[in-house]
């Protein structure tokens, strides 16, 4: 049995689709794997966007200082969200302990 695409299960969170995006160590990997010459010239095309990208942020200040402030904020909003959910597990109810099953008698 070969795996076409890795899934989550539905109902337990994760992707359900496969994704849109290649990364760039996805891309180098991909061109190791295929061996055409069309699969070829598009990782290379893909790559040189890549490296384009990389040289437009670098050049490019105000993109790159507003990148790092989302991060920043991504990151507060990161320590937030982990003290909510800390929060909420400090008010989850405790569990009652299940009805022993089967027949008892009053002699111990």
């Amino acid at each position: 049995m070969l795996l076409q695409f890795a899934r989550a299960k539905t109902g337990r969170g994760g992707r359900q689709t496969p994704p849109y995006a290649f990364t760039e160590l996805g891309v180098a990997m991909l061109s190791s794997v295929l061996n055409s010459d069309r699969a070829v010239q598009m990782n290379i095309l893909i790559m040189r966007a890549f490296v384009r990208l990389r040289e437009a942020l670098a050049t490019n200040e105000a993109l790159a200082r507003r990148i790092a402030e989302l991060s920043a904020i991504q990151h507060k909003h990161a320590i937030a969200l982990v003290g909510v959910i800390r929060e909420i597990k400090q008010l989850k109810a405790p569990r009652r302990r299940k009805p022993r099953i089967g027949f008892y008698t009053s002699d111990k």
